[in-house]
């Protein structure tokens, strides 16, 4: 065992190997998801073993997913909302949700994502007027409590609490999951998901994400930069340039313009020689981002607006909408009329994305008034002017980050279903130049989903796939913000271009503090700075006391570390670790605790030094907290233990350490409380419930409908009549019509599972006997037939194997009768012998061997169980025969098929059980008695009794009373015969002649060959 504080890094514990080998269980047969959640659709990917990377159907088979969902309410006969506490309204998830925005605009909640996390007070009200301007019906308003936006639904009680946008959001994702769950099957689970996100994502929008997809049962492994995903996606199947041999990299923009929003990402492809297991090198492929732009409203929704916006203009000049003094605010505060013209808008931009005029038409858009109008592509780009000169933007933003220029870029990849409109790449061709850098070499739709499901795949243990290291960039600087005796410091740490991922940097920030404190992280977001997150040390006070006590430092030589870097998932400032550490010379070292008992309890060993990373985590960089940025410097213990290493040796100094706990918490938009978040949670869950129940009773209705006409049917097909009466079927028919009108009245829609259950019972109960007489009527023969070939099988292998033993045990007794003779005359004539030589020879004779007693291979056979089974069966089917003879057809059947069936198969076991005794028997009687060899002379042909040989005949009385019988003891007979032939033994060596001996030989060489092939 190695030594205490000394223990090898890769050795493992027996619990640790457990513990290992049940996660690999569990992992085995896990499912990963990549989703990319856009402002319009939802796509998924499942990766499992035996599906590589397939896309995810919905329900109506379509690859994508419309991100909407919607409520609809439960009537009364009134047609008023049933807003009962405790009830639920359906649920409909994409195209269905969408289908139902003319009748409920209020409960219709599409596009969400652009909600999500959006800032708290004046600073999102402007975000939530655009939606609301875009969606008039829904009650939307901030909440202060939950720190997020909530919507209200007329489905629910007045006292209700609204739903967050974050609760809607997760019912979306878990509609995904359901639909990978099922395509995934039984046996896997689909847990581990990675999502993309925006470059512009903020905390507080990356938070919410995380939030909504914990609701809907996710475990999130990553959040992925729609870019990055991108990229990914486009590096799969490729290789690049390798740096480590002097070749320059290549660099290529995606370009992604979506419903929602304008992306910009530059990344930087290339491959690289690294250290693999051993002595060897592997080459691993590198996609690393290094610089974005944005624009957070451009997109095809802002193109959209501009349609419905000319729509409102051309219906108020309608002369009818004049004269009722309709006003612009009126229509666009409509609901109905605005879902209306939003549809319309977006496949009119889809249209004039590839023709040159659209016409668009509205029946009854308001009371009495139908509109139609129409538009050509020249009028629309009018209208888009100012959107269009925003298209550069992005594309300049990026190139900037990246301090490159548009000769350096490789091409640029179009992704987002918006990059297919035509100003659109003319404003890309006018910035790019040479028109063939802009390329569609990944589909535009689904590359990024993709993407982020060969990230997840990545990321889990399960999948092996080819090794691409990914970076990405912060999008926002990060400061440290701190109190320092009162007043607030601040030092930046990161800058918007900061490695994420692969590579990124690590701040080692030194503070003078030796007491616990706080500190937090704020981003800068437009010029202004949004908290990210608050830190707060735990032990730093009593750790300090503990250095000064047991190791004796000073004060002034103790400082307080903590590692910071852009960790994930989420891509933010996260503490890795933290230490209070001093330098002691050890000479004066006074301590009462031994180094490795210290390194063995977590305090850090002599020779330890402060919070280190590894090399392949990226470089570390040393920050004093109080200090100007320019004294910074990032070091690698490389560096460190060279320059030490040309410096004259002080005298050596030892460092101690204690590691430092510590408790951080999101900052910024105010966060739910406990028992919020869990009564968000049993909402969902009891959402989930109701909808099962739903589900179930649909099914139980459409069951019971689908069975009155399958009784119909049956009361008009006159088969049925010869196994019924007049009597029963008119209790049918009454019972079905009863059952139709029920059905035709108000009370099918208040009906519960169990009462549309015991509906279609109280039909079945009558309908099924009348089916199952006919059913038996048509088959009964055929299945007596049967029965009754099982049973003259069982009996001839009854009489077989009796007859076999009846002769084994003849031929036996024959045998001993024969044996006692011989043994009494052979002993007869040896004295004879003796007394004839007693003069030459003193020596008694020798006397012959003794023959082995014979073996009956019958012997303690019991045939007992099966005479039983074959008597009773025999007793049964002859009694019920006999009995079902004597109904009518329309009277219930003594027995069933099925009855049959289970005596066929107590048949079948009982011939099974006569096989396997007849194979022991055979087996025991092949088995012939070894001979001993003996000298003594030659035995008399008259010692041989001819009887010991006979068979016993037949009796004649048995097969003349059963023919069957008289058959199977022939055939008995044949294969006792052959099991009995002996084949000639070889002349016992001493006692033979020279013609037994060839004899022998010639019968020898002709019959060995077959008998060798025979073997074969």
């Amino acid at each position: 065992m190695s030594p205490l504080g000394r223990r090898r890094a890769g050795a493992m514990s027996p619990l640790a190997l457990c513990l290992s080998f049940l996660l690999f269980i569990s992992s085995a047969s896990a499912a990963v998801l990549g989703i990319d959640f856009g402002t319009e659709h939802i796509k998924a990917v499942l990766v499992k073993p035996g599906i590589p990377f397939d896309i995810v159907l919905t329900k109506d088979s379509k690859r994508k997913e419309v991100a909407a969902v919607a409520f609809k309410p439960i009537r009364d006969s009134k047609g008023n909302f049933i807003t009962d506490a405790g009830s639920y309204p359906e649920r409909a998830y994409g195209g269905d949700a969408l289908s139902l925005q003319g009748r409920f605009p209020g409960e219709v909640f599409p596009n969400l994502k652009f909600l999500l996390g959006i800032p708290s007070g004046s600073e999102g009200d402007a975000t939530r007027s655009i939606y609301k301007h875009r969606y008039p019906g829904l009650q939307m308003q901030e909440s202060t409590e939950l720190g997020t936006t909530v919507i209200k639904s007329s489905a629910f009680p007045e006292d209700a609490r609204a739903f967050s946008v974050e609760e809607l959001v997760a019912m979306e994702l878990a509609n995904i999951k359901r639909n990978a769950q099922n395509m995934a099957g039984m046996g896997s689970s689909v847990d581990d998901v990675v999502i993309t996100i925006p470059p512009f994502y903020t905390a507080d929008e990356r938070q919410a994400i995380m939030k909504a997809a914990g609701f809907a049962g996710f475990q999130v492994n990553g959040l992925i930069s729609d870019g990055l995903a991108v990229g990914l996606d486009y590096a799969k199947p490729r290789t690049f340039p390798e740096v480590t041999k002097g070749e320059n990299p290549e660099y290529h923009m995606v370009f992604d313009m979506g419903a929602g929003s304008t992306t910009a990402t530059v990344m930087r492809f290339q491959s690289r020689s690294v250290k693999d297991t051993g002595r060897f090198n592997k080459t691993v492929q590198e996609v690393a981002v290094v610089g974005a732009g944005w624009d957070r409203t451009l997109g095809g929704d802002a193109l959209n607006h501009v349609i419905v916006d000319d729509y409102v203009k051309k219906l108020l000049t309608k002369p009818a909408l004049k004269s009722r003094g309709t006003t612009e605010d009126d229509i666009k505060k409509n609901g109905r009329i605005m879902a209306r013209f939003w549809k319309e808008a977006e496949r009119a931009r889809q249209i004039l994305s590839a023709n040159t005029e659209v016409s668009s038409g509205f029946e009854e858009i308001m009371p009495d008034i139908d509109f139609r109008c129409k538009m050509s592509r020249a009028e629309y780009e009018k209208l888009t002017e100012s959107f269009a000169d925003r298209v550069q933007i992005p594309l300049k933003d990026a190139l900037k980050m990246a301090d490159l220029k548009v000769e350096d870029l490789n091409s640029v990849i179009l992704h987002g279903g918006a990059v297919r409109t035509p100003f659109v790449q003319t404003k890309l061709q006018g910035v790019v130049v040479d028109s063939g850098k802009l390329r569609s070499n990944v589909n535009a739709d689904e590359s990024a989903v993709f993407g982020a499901a060969f990230k997840a795949a990545a990321l889990s243990p399960s999948f092996k796939v080819k090794e691409i290291r990914d970076s990405d960039v912060a999008g926002y600087a990060a400061t440290l913000v701190y109190d320092d005796h009162g007043k607030e410091r601040r030092k930046p740490l990161f800058e918007a271009n900061s490695p994420v991922g692969a590579g990124s940097t690590t701040k080692q920030v030194t503070f003078k503090d030796q007491e616990d404190f706080s500190f937090g992280f704020v981003q800068s977001v437009g010029g202004v700075d949004r908290p990210v997150m608050k830190v707060q040390s735990n032990n730093l006070t009593a750790s300090v006391e503990e250095l000064i006590r047991i190791a004796g430092c000073g004060k002034e030589s103790i400082d307080t570390k903590f590692s910071v870097r852009l960790g994930l998932p989420l891509g933010l400032p996260d503490i890795s670790g933290g230490s209070v550490s001093c330098e002691i010379d050890p000479s004066k070292k006074t301590g009462s605790i031994g180094d490795s008992v210290k390194g063995w309890l977590g305090f850090g060993k002599g020779d330890q030094q402060p919070i280190g990373g590894d090399e392949a985590d990226g470089p570390i960089e040393q920050v004093d907290a109080k200090e100007s940025a320019s004294s910074d410097s990032a070091i690698s213990p490389s560096m460190d233990s060279a320059s030490s290493s040309k410096a004259p040796e002080p005298p050596k100094k030892q460092t101690e350490v204690i590691p430092l706990k510590w408790t951080s918490l999101p900052d910024g938009n105010p966060q739910p409380a406990p028992d919020a978040i869990m009564q968000m949670l049993q909402r969902l869950k009891d959402f989930d419930l109701s909808d099962k129940a739903r589900y179930a009773r649909d099914e139980a209705q459409n069951i019971l409908e689908s069975y009155t006409y399958t009784v119909r049917d049956f009361l008009e097909n006159q088969v049925y009549e010869k196994v019924s009466t007049k009597s029963q079927r008119d209790v049918i028919s009454s019972t079905l019509q009863s059952t139709k009108e029920w059905m035709e009245s108000g009370d099918l829609s208040k009906a519960t599972t169990e009462t549309l259950k015991e509906k279609r019972e109280a039909l079945k109960k009558l309908v099924e006997p009348v089916q199952l007489r006919l059913k038996e009527s048509t088959g009964r023969s055929e299945t007596v037939e049967g029965l009754q070939k099982s049973l003259d099988q069982l009996q001839k292998g009854i009489l077989r194997l009796e007859s076999a033993a009846s002769k084994a045990a003849a031929s036996l007794a024959s045998a001993a009768t024969a044996s006692t003779k011989t043994s009494s005359t052979t002993e007869a004539k040896a004295s004879s012998d003796a007394d004839d030589l007693e003069e030459l020879d003193t020596e008694t004779p020798p006397t012959p061997s003794e023959t082995p007693a014979a073996i009956d291979p019958y012997e303690g056979m019991d045939l007992t169980v099966v005479n039983e089974t074959y008597n009773s069966i025999s007793k049964w089917l002859k009694e019920t025969v006999a009995e079902q003879e004597k109904l009518k057809p329309y009277e219930d059947p003594v027995f069933l098929s099925r009855d049959a069936q289970r005596k066929s198969e107590e048949i079948a076991k009982a011939l099974q059980d006569l096989v396997q005794k007849t194979t022991k028997a055979k087996a025991a009687k092949a088995k012939k008695p070894k001979t001993t060899k003996s000298k003594t002379a030659k035995p008399s042909k008259a010692t041989a009794d001819p009887a010991a040989d006979a068979e016993e005949p037949v009796p004649a009385e048995a097969a003349a009373e059963d023919p069957a019988a008289a058959e199977l003891l022939r055939t008995n007979e044949a294969a006792n015969s052959e099991a009995a032939e002996v084949p000639e033994q070889k002349p016992v060596k001493g006692g033979e002649s020279i013609e037994d001996m060839l004899k022998w030989m010639k019968k020898d060489g002709k019959e060995e060959p077959d008998r060798e092939h025979e073997e074969l």
